[in-house]
């Protein structure tokens, strides 16, 4: 079952790779939807029978690989994984969606984007530090074409500047994977026997310090995310989804996977300085959100200061915190793939995402008012507001850092305040006031093209009512990272049982 996740969109893009050339180019697109499609039903159906009872990883697939090196073929998915490798499938099936028709050499762009995602699932799926590294990447290849080849104008530079980050991030988090295994004399890269090998305070600090760089180029956290603007708006609209939606959950699975779950000792003596840099990066990234003029940037800008939050939770290292960081990866992904998707409408249909061109586009005769609602709705989700996701998931990230480091808190949540400003200075601007002669006569869009973004509202509020729909897969796993062991987990849970059973 795993291994379909990976092995099913790669063969894929190997096959429409090398496909024939057709007159009729929709059949690359077509072919690559259904993949996109199966894989999110074998998602589907390992979501509905995972049980979220159990400490372990389940779907567990073991082979030998290379055993002299270390590296084994071991897969397997938690509470941790499971959320992301779905939320990769639907946001992969979105952008095929939302590609155009008309796309220049289809064969190679939507065999990168099948390549792209199976890259992603391997890396969340691994159970072997090397293989995790492979994945990690592999995932550089695909994205590195997607922007160089259909991006804008600047895309070669913002192509190249995106490899030599990634490519440093890799390196950093090789290092401390060599590191690892070098110090704890295991003969293996697997997960298991590196979790159980206790090293001294002093080495764990050590090798989290280029860990924790490499995983911080891939959030991005500032100072190091220079790289994330000018690759968000040089690239497409599918691109921007899957960059910002998935693959920037990249790092901050590392952060809980890694950095927390094998170094938990050196994590906490860092934890107070990384709280205060994600209470920087959150203002960093707001403030810079605000400064812009371009609707693509001020979404980019926003991503660095959301993801931020991220880093804050699993630095409080506290329960609810662990659980309320993968509900926020989660929120993440599907409120700004809305964004992006809304503003690549707009582009298509003004030719412009200056906030400074765009007036009034909110007019429903002439100018595009679902598209502006759904705008709002969005901009809604990012700025908090309760009944949508992106509220419970900031609120139980504050809530569960909050007794542990309450300056970085309110800093986060004056960031937190600073989303309605950047978010509704752009709305005024560009779907407020009257409409311009410029814009007075408007391509329709069609509701094929609103489809995407209606189905991202739905979850963002669905999973704003309900959010246990999320938090059960992940609240035995942020319970094991916390109190250390399944038989801690297993004692304590069952006392909270016993003391609700008498209430």
């Amino acid at each position: 079952m795993l291994s379909s996740l990976i092995w099913l969109p790669i063969f894929g893009a190997i096959i429409v790779c090398f496909l024939p050339s057709f007159k009729n180019t929709l059949i690359y697109r077509n072919i690559a939807f259904i993949i996109a499609i199966a894989t999110l039903i074998i998602n589907i159906i390992i979501g509905s029978n995972f049980d979220i009872s159990l400490f372990d990883t389940q779907f567990t697939e073991s082979f030998s690989w290379l055993n002299w090196l270390g590296l084994g073929y071991d897969l397997g998915v938690d509470g941790l994984s499971l959320p992301l490798i779905s939320l990769n499938s639907l946001l992969t099936l979105i952008a095929i969606y939302i590609s155009p028709k008309d796309i220049q050499r289809p064969r190679f762009y939507y065999g990168m984007i099948l390549l792209l995602t199976g890259g992603v699932a391997g890396a969340f799926l691994a159970e072997n530090l090397l293989l995790f590294f492979l994945f990690y990447e592999v995932e550089i290849v695909p994205l590195y074409f997607l922007i160089a080849v259909w991006g804008g104008a600047k895309r070669g530079y913002a192509a190249m500047k995106f490899l030599l980050y990634t490519a440093l991030s890799g390196f950093l988090v090789l290092i401390s994977f060599l590191g690892l295994v070098w110090f704890s004399g295991e003969p293996t890269f697997a997960f298991e026997p590196l979790k159980s090998h206790a090293l001294p305070v002093g080495t764990q600090v050590l090798l989290l310090i280029p860990l924790l760089i490499g995983l911080f180029i891939k959030i991005p956290i500032f100072p190091f995310h220079t790289w994330l603007p000018d690759a968000h708006v040089e690239a497409s609209t599918p691109v921007s989804v899957l960059l910002a939606g998935v693959l920037l959950k990249l790092g901050t699975y590392g952060l809980l996977r890694f950095g927390v779950g094998f170094f938990l000792e050196g994590w906490l003596v860092v934890a107070p300085y990384l709280a205060f840099l994600a209470g920087i990066s959150a203002l960093y990234g707001a403030m810079c959100a605000i400064a812009q003029k371009d609707m693509k940037k001020v979404v980019a800008y926003s991503s660095i200061a959301h993801m931020a939050y991220v880093l804050l939770a699993a630095s409080a290292t506290t329960r609810l915190s662990l659980q309320a960081s993968i509900l926020q990866m989660v929120s993440h992904g599907l409120i700004s793939a809305m964004l992006f998707i809304l503003v690549g409408i707009v582009y298509k249909k003004t030719g412009s995402r200056d906030v400074n061109y765009l007036r009034g586009l909110l007019n429903p005769e002439k100018g595009l008012p679902v598209t502006g609602s759904l705008m709002i709705l969005a901009v809604m989700a990012s700025c908090g507001i309760p009944g949508m996701v992106g509220f419970i998931s900031e609120f139980l990230v504050f809530r569960g850092s909050f007794p542990i480091f309450p300056i970085p808190t309110l800093l986060c949540l004056i960031g937190t305040g600073l989303t309605a400003v950047y978010f509704l200075l752009m709305v005024n601007r560009v779907f407020f006031g009257r409409l311009t002669p410029e814009l007075s006569n408007l391509p329709r869009v069609l509701w094929s093209e609103r489809i995407p973004a209606l189905i991202l509202a739905v979850l963002i509020i669905l999973f704003g009512l309900q959010p246990h729909f999320i938090s059960r897969w992940s609240e035995t796993q942020a319970s094991l990272i916390f109190y250390g062991g399944e038989e801690n987990v297993s004692f304590v849970l069952g006392s909270l049982n016993t003391f609700s059973h008498h209430l």
